[in-house]
């Protein structure tokens, strides 16, 4: 019997959402306290390498399509992942630093296996033309999951506390996990484990070129956004105000973006890929303007609000495609590939956005990231389904 739609749609939610949760909070407070601690533009930049699994995953993605169910998996991380948070609420350490980078780390595994399981799931759920809405939520449930553990935990970390934060995680994710407890799975395909492997993948007609176009779709807004939350620090923001229009402004406009995009993409995915390319780098460009001019609350703020924006609808888009070319039989594998080789691009533009900014300044990497952004349209025939006109 078929899975009714919006039981697909709340669980896909429920299991993005788990992701975005935690990461939210890491990927907004570390960069901050990193700053705040006098590390350099280099060494904040590089943190971002703690996002590795995120970039490694497809190592261990056919190992979920060949063994158990993608639920089974679902369950396991998200059982870890409450355990994590626990341990963490329960034992504060000594030094603050160090255990958020290793928190940052740990999480980080258990959110890109999870993801991996998901995905796969997703492929299998999904009829062709709900792909568009689905990532639209996806997108839109990981941002909303941002929102409340990057601006919501972050705006409150000094009255919660340690334990009290890390205790909201546990809390959340093990309640969002219900809707994955109470699922079902479809049957396992024919030819499934001797499908799922990285080498089948990479045998298929257009698969290199399908890499090298993810790697680069990217990768400009990468590089302008990785020095972000450093320039907002050093334009004297507080962590409120950080978390504020980061957190809350940026992700509830990078919401707005995902459902957008997902409603273009689902019709027509090579013009959604081109429209979007040129709006994140605009986007990009935006911030350089800002560099040079005065600071301004208000200004860096609309600026947040459109980046995140752009930013929802081209991931969307990307995603959207991206499922498009995956095999039934494979779906974990092929789709963790495809996404790996975007967090590979993207955390690499991340890491060495530090050096662009310490050599060039804020605005000069600001508008060098923009223009790399705009080599994104010249990849797009690459991405999208050749069907399409």
């Amino acid at each position: 019997m078929k899975t009714p739609r919006w039981s697909v749609l709340l669980l896909l939610g429920a299991l993005y959402f788990c992701q975005g949760l935690p990461f939210g909070f890491f990927v907004q407070a570390l960069p901050v306290v990193l700053r705040k601690q006098g590390l350099s533009l280099e060494q904040v930049g590089l943190a971002s390498l703690l996002a590795l699994p995120w970039a490694v995953k497809f190592l261990w993605s056919p190992a979920v399509d060949r063994y158990g169910t993608r639920r089974g998996w679902i369950l396991i991380h998200q059982g870890v992942a409450v355990a994590v948070f626990v341990a963490l609420a329960l034992f504060v350490p000594a030094n603050a630093i160090a255990a958020l980078m290793v928190a940052t780390f740990i999480t980080n595994l258990l959110s890109a296996s999870q993801d991996v399981a998901t995905d796969g799931l997703a492929v299998r759920l999904l009829p062709e033309e709900d792909r568009g809405l689905a990532n639209g939520l996806q997108v839109g449930a990981y941002r909303v999951g941002m929102i409340v553990g990057g601006g919501g935990l972050l705006m409150t970390f000094e009255w919660l506390g340690w334990r009290g934060t890390f205790g909201v995680m546990a809390a959340v994710v093990a309640v969002a996990t219900i809707p994955a407890l109470l699922s079902r799975e479809p049957p396992r395909l024919e030819h499934q484990e001797s499908q799922a492997s990285l080498q089948s993948f990479f045998r298929q007609p257009g698969a290199w070129t399908l890499i090298a176009g993810l790697l680069v779709y990217k990768a400009g807004e990468a590089a302008g956004t990785g020095m972000l939350r450093p320039f907002m620090v050093d334009r004297g923001y507080e962590l409120a105000d950080v978390g504020f229009i980061l957190g809350t402004v940026g992700f509830v406009a990078g919401l707005l973006g995902a459902l957008f995009g997902g409603a273009v993409a689902g019709r027509r995915r090579r013009l959604a890929l081109y429209m979007f390319a040129v709006t994140q780098a605009l986007a990009v460009a935006a911030y350089g303007v800002v560099a040079m001019l005065p600071p301004s609350r208000e200004l860096i703020t609309a600026v947040v609000a459109l980046e995140h924006f752009t930013s929802g609808t081209a991931t969307v888009s990307l995603f959207t495609a991206m499922m498009d070319r995956c095999r039934p039989e494979a779906a974990s594998t092929d789709y963790t590939v495809q996404a790996s080789a975007v967090v590979i691009a993207t955390a690499g533009m991340s890491a060495l956005s530090g050096f662009g900014a310490a050599h060039l300044g804020y605005a000069g990497n600001f508008f060098a990231s923009a223009a790399l952004a705009v080599l994104a349209l010249v990849v797009v025939g690459w991405i999208a389904p050749a069907r399409e006109a």
